[in-house]
């Protein structure tokens, strides 16, 4: 893990509602440099909101979003423009477009955030794609591919403006056991080679033990966060039970 005094996201009293229903209250945490850092928790407990409102595709009610030290949640068109080149986003069904190749799905965001000629881009997304194992699929659509090879290409463009923080939304899902730990092999290498923070949204065990260097728990009763550090850390003995239960996968009381 990089260490720096300045966190690259820092989350502070965030809020969320959706009419009167309370998602998210008074959330706060940082995310370091280089981490690689896991938002997991029961279904309906608001981890996709949180992340949605972190790349801002929601605007919390209330709380502000941080990136490296500068304001995003207010921050004005200019400066919000320029901080989203700065993360890419892997959503759980990769997203792609299907009526365009995976090469013309990595080009979209260096065709709307640069000012590269057409044959430097697609020598980029040839690049990218081949930095997740997809050499020879440039002219591929994605209905030509398994699901693990569509999420890989979706991140193949979440990496095309080499950003220096990426959010994945349930990386495994609806994957098999193999093809998802090789997913969590790819995110490693991404940290490891480029010094990338990453963001993951999952409720997928065998990877929060596997390769969160720290997580948050969130929970749907209190709306915001039970528990915060290491996984091994959260399953010591003592621990809240919800985490426990979670985490182990059995019923608090036998843990």
């Amino acid at each position: 893990m990089i260490h720096d005094a300045t966190p690259a996201i820092e989350v502070k009293g965030l809020e969320c509602h959706f009419d009167d229903r309370a998602v998210l209250e008074d959330v706060s945490f940082r995310v370091s440099p280089g981490e690689i850092f896991f938002i997991i928790g029961g279904s309906g407990c608001g981890k996709t909101t949180l992340l949605r409102n972190m790349v801002g595709l929601i605007r919390p009610g209330k709380g502000e979003v941080r990136f490296n030290g500068r304001p995003f949640t207010d921050a004005d068109t200019a400066n919000r423009r320029s901080m989203l080149k700065t993360f890419g986003m892997l959503f759980q069904s990769g997203a792609l477009w299907t009526s365009l190749t995976l090469s013309q799905n990595v080009a979209l965001p260096l065709e709307e955030y640069t000012k590269l000629p057409a044959d430097e881009i697609r020598n980029i997304a040839t690049f990218k794609l081949a930095q997740v194992g997809l050499t020879g699929f440039e002219e591929h659509y994605p209905s030509e591919l398994s699901g693990g090879m569509r999420k890989r290409a979706g991140l193949a463009r979440a990496l095309a403006l080499d950003p220096s923080i990426v959010f994945f939304d349930e990386p495994s899902a609806g994957l098999d056991p193999v093809t998802a730990r090789q997913m969590d092999d790819l995110i490693v290498q991404i940290r490891d080679t480029f010094g990338t923070t990453i963001v993951i949204v999952s409720h997928d065990v065998e990877s929060i033990f596997g390769i969160a260097d720290r997580v948050i728990m969130l929970d749907r009763e209190k709306h915001g966060i039970i528990a915060e550090g290491k996984p091994a850390e959260l399953v010591a003995p003592g621990g809240d039970p919800r985490v426990l239960e979670f985490l182990t996968r059995r019923p608090a009381r036998a843990v």
